[in-house]
């Protein structure tokens, strides 16, 4: 497939460039002595994550620790009510730990291992990037420390308290909406203070080079296992393809098994309480293109050009940027970019459980929502949606905020 001038076949190839840049988007704004580091990062990947005994230790953890791989499963009683169009999803939130984040967690601080680094830092919203980084850092025997928000502590207890009791230290953050953008500005401060002893692992497809590209090479077992597991059932490819977009990671590796591919892909950002700005987070649907946390994409701006304030019910989802590559995807015109709000958000949360005996992570029932949504407007044809984690860590909060339906 070839669209605006890229060839799809030879993509991965091609993109990032030397420079970690997807078209305009990415690169590395930071400064020269985190550059020495980013670089070492990179060296390190490109040498030690090819090795024929790194790649054979990955597969048998994920194999034999992680479960993979994850299965495909077909929502049935939920594509009867709707109608025609078959609905599927691939259960990352099978995945151990409860969704896609242990996929990059394992394959970054394997690395830092291989680096010879004793201690790993790492921010997170939703607490499941936190939950597996403290997960991998206890299997390979590393120091960890999590940077989240006050916000998010108070809304994700059950995974802060899983990080906790797997020797996680979690370093509250109380600045600004004390949300994941300030996790994320805590975690660059304190690397760059430690960066010669230790590791940042950042939980998406965001930052500098390389880490946008490493997180999406991780990831990337999910659409090839989706895809196989796809066609193994069906006999052909889903007709589209859908995942949630905060900073992007599980989209990321979601959406790389499928680019060259005639399936229509759909990245599902949170509108929120609303299109006003600070009652949503959905930057590729509103933003313009702006540097933040060393990468260059397309991010939501207050008034003065700073990362504005944002929202959503799902705390893994309210990050004023995404993903350099989605940036790209989005302006090649190769991914549709939509957004779903709160309530048809919670709606869906609600259906899938009561239907299919699923409980969703919130910030996957953003892309069920969208599914649900494209399976009435398709009238025939096959859905499949990256559920990329389970509902667990925010049970408290929904009960507390909407009750049981």
């Amino acid at each position: 497939m070839i669209l605006n001038g890229v060839d799809f076949e030879t993509y991965f190839k091609n993109y990032p460039d030397d420079k970690g840049y997807f078209g305009p988007y990415g690169g590395a704004y930071i400064s020269e002595e985190l550059k020495a580091a980013m670089e070492e990062i990179s060296t390190a990947y490109f040498t030690i994550a090819q090795s024929r005994q790194f790649i054979a230790e990955l597969r048998r953890i994920r194999k034999e620790f992680q479960g993979r791989p994850t299965p495909v499963s077909h929502l049935e009683r939920l594509s009867n009510k709707l109608g025609n169009v078959q609905l599927y999803v691939k259960r990352e939130d099978l995945n151990h730990t409860g969704a896609h984040k242990l996929n990059h967690c394992m394959g970054e601080v394997l690395l830092a291992k291989y680096m010879g680094k004793k201690k790993v830092i790492a921010e997170t919203g939703a607490g499941q990037h936190g939950v597996a980084m403290a997960t991998a850092a206890a299997y390979f025997g590393m120091e960890c420390d999590i940077y989240m928000g006050t916000e998010d502590i108070k809304k994700q207890a059950p995974n802060v308290a899983r990080m906790k009791i797997l020797g996680a230290n979690v370093v509250e953050v109380t600045a600004g909406q004390a949300t994941l953008k300030e996790a994320v500005d805590a975690a660059f401060a304190a690397y760059a203070k430690e960066y010669k002893d230790c590791i940042y692992c950042i939980g998406s497809v965001v930052g500098p080079h390389p880490f946008p590209m490493m997180v999406r090479d991780f990831q990337h077992v999910v659409g090839e296992e989706a895809r196989a597991q796809f066609l193994d059932m069906t006999g052909h490819l889903p007709d589209a393809i859908v995942a949630c977009v905060g900073g992007g990671s599980n989209a990321a590796g979601f959406f790389s098994g499928f680019l060259n591919d005639p399936v229509d892909i759909y990245g599902i950002e949170p509108l929120g309480r609303g299109t006003a700005l600070g009652d949503h987070a959905a930057s590729l649907q509103y933003g313009t293109e702006g540097v933040m946390h060393g990468f260059n994409s397309i991010m939501l701006k207050d008034e003065n050009g700073d990362p504005a304030p944002v929202y959503s019910v799902a705390s893994g989802l309210d990050y004023p940027s995404s993903g350099p590559e989605h940036a790209f995807l989005h302006t090649l015109g190769r991914v549709k970019y939509d957004v779903i709000n709160d309530e048809d958000t919670i709606d869906a949360f609600y259906e899938l459980a009561r239907l299919e005996g699923i409980i969703p992570a919130i910030e996957s029932a953003h892309a069920v929502a969208y599914g649900i949504k494209l399976a009435k407007k398709m009238g025939k044809g096959s859905v499949l949606i990256n559920l990329s984690g389970r509902g667990d860590k925010d049970m408290d909060y929904i009960i507390e905020k909407y009750g049981i339906r």
